[in-house]
């Protein structure tokens, strides 16, 4: 993995591609190794989305003890979790911390981190960050906020640098950046694969309205 002050997206690539199992199915352990990179999106772009980061952090921790419980083997993959708390009803038992109510999250959250790194990547310098990352969240993550947090985000997304200098911030000098961004399709593609998965997934169990 790389250091904290920038964005690997090879890595990530490589996690994600790794995560693929099967035809339909994704590997817990390898998911974790990638959004554990890519949430320091979230972190770089500045104290906008820190209340995601940190909850993020709390969801994997959460599903770090699910892996290391005495039911282990069933959270080697999502399809494996979400049959075992199915037929055990253990997603609606009170007082249990379900691990498919915990990815669920994660899983919102990659919807805007895959959407406002592409949009940010095909913008035009001039076109304003904010609006790119307003747009990008109002389409995922908003809608799963209360309104004082849309609010607040959306009022934070006012202090993000122009494009050049976020970019910048994300992947280090020129030269980590033009490197990055040869890399940036194959990792989308990456993301939108294994989004694309763990989303049907979520449908065939009926776990997207998990409170």
């Amino acid at each position: 993995m790389s250091n904290e002050n920038t964005l690997d997206l090879h890595y990530v690539h490589q996690s994600f591609q790794r995560s693929l199992k099967e035809e339909d199915d994704v590997d817990i352990e390898a998911y974790i190794d990638g959004y554990n990179e890519l949430v320091k999106f979230l972190n770089l772009i500045g104290t906008v989305f820190s209340f995601v980061s940190s909850d993020v952090k709390s969801k994997i921790k959460v599903m770090e003890k699910h892996r290391e419980g005495e039911n282990a083997l069933y959270y080697d993959t999502f399809k494996k979790m979400m049959k075992y708390e199915k037929e055990t009803s253990l997603h609606d038992k009170n007082g249990y911390i379900s691990g498919s109510r915990t990815m669920l999250r994660l899983h919102r959250g990659l919807d805007f981190i895959r959407l406002f790194l592409k949009r940010l990547s095909e913008a035009e310098e001039g076109i304003s960050t904010c609006s790119t990352c307003q747009c990008s969240y109002n389409e995922t993550l908003a809608m799963f906020h209360p309104w004082y947090i849309r609010k607040a985000a959306t009022l934070a997304m006012h202090a993000l640098p122009s494009k050049p200098d976020l970019l910048k911030k994300i992947f280090g000098t020129d030269e980590m950046l033009a490197a990055a961004m040869e890399t940036l399709p194959l990792t989308l593609t990456s993301c939108d694969e294994v989004y694309r998965r763990v989303h049907l997934l979520y449908t065939e169990f009926e776990f997207h309205e998990l409170p």
